[in-house]
């Protein structure tokens, strides 16, 4: 019999019974003539007694064990000697009297230490990932994980979604990151591109007659990595038809309602707030703003564009804008902290930070002086601002200013300690614009991709005007991390051809990449809309972890390496030959 209970279930109930466990030695201490030995595999632990009088044979075999040596225990449940009962521990009742002990195999010393991640470095712990995996936090990840993943399909299929599969060998697109590029050994020349989403494939679903789709969708992007991004991650993939946008986020309010309430417990209030995209940069800065708390952004170029202050007056005079925050009760911040403030902004490229205070009912310090008093007057009630408030202010084009002001909110939020916890702020941000300048290129970008639908009532605009399209897209906000993004789709060839025109992307290259999608939207295509969430940040916030590597089986580093199996590695010549490719990389 290899095993007949897991190390995590043995209570009261079992006393008595003949039992084999199978698992990891997690502890094992002498006690004068008894051992005891806490065997662990992933449901738990259970203690093991050691007793020569009981059995000698498994007893001399107890001298042998080390840490993480896997063993197979034969014995009797019986109760815990009174004063020894482990009441945290669901097994720690009981213990078992040890019958049989067999070491299955051996372990050198940890080069880790799994009870304890602050004693390794993340390289450490990322070069021996699957010892890593044997922590119990990493183990409650992964399994929360596996949960959340099943009450995500549960609740699609109970509303009638279908799950499919769309290819991970396709063809390369501009979806905004670069694509991972896979040579064809068979059709020399030629590259699949691993997919940076579904989005074409899910699309053309909805064409296709399936009105409601989804996918535990595996995506690839090569882009720059943070702490929430992976070269390869997953999302939760959702295309729908016959729907406006109240639909998507009526559906998919539900589905964070059964996955918090689940979960967690957590009872979400319903409907979510929703905002548009032109508010919550007035008032935030930023598309994803955290609203547990204040520090909202005051526009008051009005008041200081024209004050006396010629920094200010220039910046206003070449189209730029002044907002400030307003800080309670932080007029006695000293000028080592406005300086750190002030260097906080600038990696946003503001220039600087003016900074002033309210003391004895006047506004007093910084850039005081060269306002005249109306000015600081009507500042000081645009602001709210009361005595012993802080005022700071960035003077810039909006881009920068709302930047370094939005980011600097969170910053001040943190450093005051001002974010309530165990608190889920959801909100939509919808009503984005349709296009982007870019700056590097010097052409517009799509602010999502290309196949968001223009707002009806701007379609005119798409050839004379397209910085003042509106699209029909939305993303879902969490404590300020976007958590999900979608759009209804353009589902008409001439409004499509529009938008690819309007980004510099020829009829020739619009055929050569996308033909085959324009050709489908001929054949009779609905309305259609979808989402899609991101799974492995959202599984981040759900279990309190600080990255995405956290709840990832097998994470890359921060630049896109595996550690632990040394991908990406060099391919030898006979396989590059295969593929019709030379390297030319300088030295």
């Amino acid at each position: 019999m290899n095993r007949t209970h897991s190390c995590g279930e043995l209570t009261k109930k079992e006393i008595g019974k003949k039992v084999v466990l199978n698992g990891w030695v997690d502890t094992r201490r002498d006690h004068g003539n008894l051992t005891f030995v806490d065997i662990r595999d992933r449901y738990g632990f259970t203690q093991v007694v050691l007793n020569p009088e009981t059995s000698k044979e498994c007893h001399e075999t107890g001298k042998k064990l080390r840490k993480e040596f896997v063993i197979r225990v034969e014995g009797s449940v019986r109760q815990r000697p009174d004063g020894t009962v482990n009441e945290d521990s669901k097994t720690g009742s009981i213990e078992i009297e040890a019958t049989n002990l067999e070491i299955i195999s051996s372990s050198l010393p940890m080069p880790i230490e799994t009870s304890d991640k602050k004693q390794s470095t993340e390289e450490t712990r990322l070069t021996y990932r699957y010892l890593d995996l044997r922590s119990e936090e990493m183990q409650k990840n992964i399994i929360a994980r596996h949960r959340i993943t099943k009450i995500v399909r549960d609740f699609y299929d109970e509303n009638g979604f279908l799950d499919i599969e769309t290819p991970i060998l396709a063809k390369s697109t501009p979806e905004g990151a670069r694509d991972y590029l896979v040579p064809s050994r068979v059709n020399p020349g030629k590259f699949f591109a691993l997919p940076q989403s579904p989005q074409i494939f899910k699309q053309l679903i909805m064409i296709s007659g399936f009105d409601r789709y989804m996918q535990i969708a595996r995506c690839f992007r090569d882009e720059d990595l943070r702490a929430d991004r992976q070269p390869e991650f997953t999302q939760i993939d959702v295309e729908m038809s016959f729907i406006t946008e109240e639909d998507i986020f009526e559906i998919h309010e539900k589905l964070m309602h059964k996955i918090w309430k689940e979960f967690l417990g957590v009872e979400l209030k319903l409907p979510f707030p929703k905002y548009n995209y032109d508010e919550v940069i007035a008032r935030f800065g930023v598309d994803r703003p955290d609203l547990r708390f204040g520090l909202e952004l005051v526009d008051v170029t009005e008041i200081l564009g024209n004050a006396g202050f010629n920094a200010f007056e220039s910046v206003v005079a070449g189209g730029g804008i002044i907002k400030g925050i307003t800080v309670e009760g932080k007029a006695d911040f000293s000028r080592k902290e406005l300086t750190e403030l002030e260097d906080f902004v600038k990696i946003y490229k503001a220039k600087g930070l003016a900074s002033l205070k309210i003391v004895n009912g006047k506004v007093e310090g910084g850039v005081a002086k060269f306002f005249n008093p109306k000015a600081l007057d009507e500042l000081k009630n645009k602001m709210n601002a009361k005595e012993n408030d802080l005022i700071l202010l960035v003077a810039d084009v909006p881009k920068v200013v709302n930047d370094s002001l939005g980011y600097l909110r969170s910053h001040l939020a943190e450093k005051l300690g001002l974010i309530k916890e165990n608190e889920w702020n959801f909100l939509w941000v919808k009503d984005f614009p349709m296009f982007e300048w870019d700056e590097e290129d010097g052409k517009l970008k799509a602010m999502h991709h290309p196949f968001t639908s223009p707002k009806k009532e701007d379609f005119d605009l798409l050839e004379k005007k397209p910085l003042e399209v509106r699209s029909n897209a939305y993303d879902l906000v969490l404590n300020g991390l976007e958590i999900g993004g979608g759009s209804i789709r353009i589902h008409q060839s001439d409004i499509q051809a529009k938008v690819f025109k309007a980004l510099g992307i020829s009829e020739k290259d619009a055929k050569e990449k996308f033909g085959f999608m324009m050709d489908a939207f001929k054949y009779g295509a609905p309305p259609h809309g979808g989402i899609a969430f991101g799974m492995d940040r959202m599984i981040m916030l759900l279990v309190g972890a600080s990255s995405i590597r956290e709840v990832i089986a097998f994470p890359k580093n921060k630049s896109a390496m595996s550690l632990m199996d040394g991908s990406p590695s060099g391919v030898d010549a006979k396989q590059l030959k295969e593929l019709g490719l030379k390297l030319d990389l300088k030295k």
